[in-house]
């Protein structure tokens, strides 16, 4: 059983300073007799043939309050909040996307490894889907894992009325666990009388640490109850779907290991607290409670912990032994070469004067220097990347990229924090790696979005193996929608 630890206070303090906590003893407390040196390689052989799903961004009512509570009109992909996907290693899915929304939009596939093309940015990669039409995806995935999906363009109102999605793509299970479960983490901004929103951003929120919803929910319900198999080693998908909050998770009252980061498999490590910025992932197997106990997802980074959602043990236990989980399988990703690699520096930073200055892209690539629309930028520029800033309400243009990287080959970059704020940094089109921080004890791991602590210098390595114009910016969106956004090119 997993309680609170008796040093959660300092713990706590720690974080506030910027300090990640991922285990008590962090890679020393591995300490599963199965887990191997390394990943054991897949065997299943990946799946073939095409998966065709249709999708509507449209309003839908949902009582997020509760059953006798005003209704809310969330926006969402399909007939239920967080709309999910799921398909097999190897299946090619073919969406088509239909806008049913009074305003322009598109679909981001947030981790996904695909072409440049499909990566649904309104004005880079494609043009924006208007009121009325339609846009066909087509990819196919090559790796395992948690996924989501979700507009890249007026995000905060769009992902703040709920405009998300889940992908899982299966195929990184050693052996199967006893259930497999979803859990998406997101804040509204709500007023609770009449269920309608509160704004979105606010003045204060775009220069701090973001405007923070007034409801807390699990998979668009207050502190839900999850049955699990009583005794059971359960696959807990955590999401955090949210705009702006922080969370340092944990559980009570059930033992917990972490087996991937973003979706990508890692050896399997004791679960205490883990920091999980927006836009990040972590599965997490656990030992459900016996039939009628309960344990509890944890949100210990508030002055008083919140419980986040409650898991409640069902039916006859199916396990006896320790707590011993098996891992994921490992993954395909591009293994990037330091040794010898280029390395280069990206610096996060307010904007001022000059350095928010935009600068024009010289290409002339046709949707590099397409019109911008009031929907897409914004009325303030307030943070800036290596002193370039996306530009603001009144800039016409994309700016020229931050980088312009050559097909093939490593990269390792340094991600320095140069504000007193936390910056959840995503990546589109790649899987890095992160390989060391200077402020954060995080284990070498790979994913999409790493978060960035105030001074805090984080490396990752990554091959650049594709080639397009892909998108770097923080996932803190009121961050991103006031300038810390930009891309670097692949040629």
């Amino acid at each position: 059983m997993m309680s609170m630890p008796s040093n959660a206070l300092s713990r706590r303090t720690l974080l506030g300073g910027g300090l990640a906590v991922a285990g008590a003893a962090l890679l020393s407390a591995r300490g599963f007799a199965r887990t191997p040196a390394k990943l054991p390689k897949r065997t299943r052989a990946p799946a073939s043939g095409e998966k065709a799903i249709s999708l509507a961004a449209q309003e839908r009512p949902f009582r997020l309050l509760g059953a006798e509570a005003p209704e809310t009109a969330i926006w969402t992909y399909g007939p239920e909040p967080f709309h999910l996907v799921r398909l097999a290693r190897g299946e090619t899915l073919s969406v088509d996307f239909e806008n049913r929304l009074p305003e322009h939009t598109s679909i981001h596939w947030h981790g996904l490894r695909i072409p440049n093309d499909q990566d649904g940015v309104p004005y880079v990669t494609q043009a924006p889907v208007k009121p009325g039409e339609r846009h066909s995806y087509r990819f196919t995935p090559p790796d395992t894992g948690t996924f989501w999906f979700h507009p890249h363009c007026d995000t905060a109102a769009q992902l703040g009325r709920g405009l998300a999605g889940v992908m899982i793509v299966e195929g990184d299970e050693s052996r199967p666990y006893d259930e497999d479960i979803v859990v998406v983490l997101k804040d509204w901004r709500l007023d609770e009388k009449t269920g309608g929103y509160l704004p979105f951003s606010t003045p204060r929120g775009e220069l701090r640490a973001g405007t923070f919803g007034t409801v807390r929910t699990a998979n668009a319900a207050i502190a839900p109850r999850i049955a699990l198999p009583a005794g059971g080693d359960c696959r807990l998908r955590l999401l955090n779907l949210d705009s702006t909050r922080i969370g340092s998770l944990g559980f009570e009252g059930m033992e917990a290991a972490i087996v991937a980061i973003d979706g990508n498999p890692i050896a399997p490590f004791p679960l205490h607290e883990w920091r999980l910025g927006p836009a990040m992932r972590l599965d997490v197997v656990v030992r459900a409670p016996a039939s009628g106990a309960e344990g509890r997802l944890m949100d210990f980074f508030a002055a008083e912990p919140v419980t986040l959602a409650t898991f409640v043990g069902e039916g006859e236990a199916l396990k006896t032994g320790s707590f011993d989980p098996a891992p994921l399988t490992a993954s395909d990703i591009p293994e990037p070469k330091t040794k010898g690699a280029e390395r280069l520096r990206l610096a996060f930073a307010t904007a001022s004067g000059g350095k928010a200055a935009l600068a024009i892209d010289d290409d002339r690539d046709p949707l590099a220097n397409a019109l911008l629309d009031s929907l897409c930028s914004a009325s303030k520029t307030n943070w800036s990347m290596n002193g370039q800033s996306w530009p603001g309400g009144d800039h016409s243009n994309v700016p020229a990229p931050l980088f312009t990287l050559k097909e093939g080959r490593s990269y390792v970059v340094e991600l320095s924090n140069e504000t007193p704020h936390v910056h959840p940094i995503h990546l589109h089109g790649f899987t890095f790696k992160v390989l060391n921080s200077t402020r954060a004890e995080l284990p070498v791991h790979y994913a999409d979005t790493v978060l960035l602590t105030p001074n805090d210098r984080v490396t990752i390595g990554f091959v650049a193996d594709r080639v397009g114009a892909w998108m770097v910016h923080c996932h803190l969106i009121e961050h991103q929608e006031t300038g810390m956004m930009g891309y670097v090119r692949v040629v």
